[in-house]
């Protein structure tokens, strides 16, 4: 009877988050979003603990802006100011969260039109101690003029998270896909921000080469965030 139980555990853990879990949703698990949200049949287990966060729906992309009523295309941008626009955002991001809550090993912004993937944008921090700072002081910060949505999330290898038929360019479901499309950045700008890391085992897991503090000046851009306590200020 107690070898059944052990045999019945192993089973269990060797199938959790996959698809063969009838219990416990595969997508949130790799993911960290479902597209049936709170509706879903399956349980979406919250870490209590993680390396990394999700910021909902942060990165608004001016790609998506609907076209406007005589047809004309809602963004009349090139797409090397596209590019230009999504490279600021990034590097604005990555330099806030590392600066204020500590060392971040990865981050990704999913390219996907889903409603729970658009524009979701994925920090994996050193620490597990600075996400959870990052996630508490975050729900009470606004970014570009919307209040931030910020949970730990279960992501722990983008790998695994990722479309495979997309990096090779040859996904069929196109935005609408449920597998993470992430948005790539500048060449120069990977450069910079991750230049002195070697990735080891997949996308997420990265460590840096040598030591030394890592503190770059902040850019001249006119910082985006505001927390509440300063917007509510500001209405007044």
């Amino acid at each position: 009877g107690q070898r059944l139980e052990y045999n019945m555990a192993d089973h269990l853990a060797s199938i959790y988050g996959t698809e063969k879990d009838k219990v416990n949703c595969s997508f949130y698990y790799k993911i960290g979003a479902c597209r049936h949200g709170e509706k879903c049949s399956r349980l979406h287990n919250k870490p209590t603990f993680s390396q990394t966060i999700l910021l909902r729906n942060l990165f608004k992309n001016p790609a998506n802006i609907a076209e406007l009523p005589d047809g004309r295309p809602g963004c009349a941008l090139t797409e090397k100011d596209l590019q230009e626009n999504f490279d600021n955002f990034f590097a604005d991001m990555f330099w806030e969260m590392e600066e204020k809550y500590g060392e971040i090993v990865d981050m990704n912004v999913c390219d996907n039109m889903g409603e729970h993937l658009i524009g979701n944008v994925y920090i994996m921090f050193e620490e597990e101690d600075d996400a959870e700072k990052a996630v508490n002081e975050l729900n009470e910060r606004w970014f570009n003029g919307m209040p931030i949505t910020a949970e730990l999330s279960p992501v722990t290898d983008f790998r695994e998270a990722c479309c495979r038929q997309y990096e090779q360019g040859e996904c069929t479901r196109g935005g609408f896909c449920n597998f993470m499309h992430l948005k790539p950045i500048s060449p120069d700008l990977r450069k910079s921000l991750f230049g002195a890391r070697k990735r080891i085992v997949s996308p997420g897991r990265m460590h840096r080469e040598g030591g030394g503090s890592r503190r770059r000046s902040r850019s001249p851009r006119r910082d985006r965030f505001r927390d509440d306590r300063r917007r509510r200020r500001d209405r007044y």
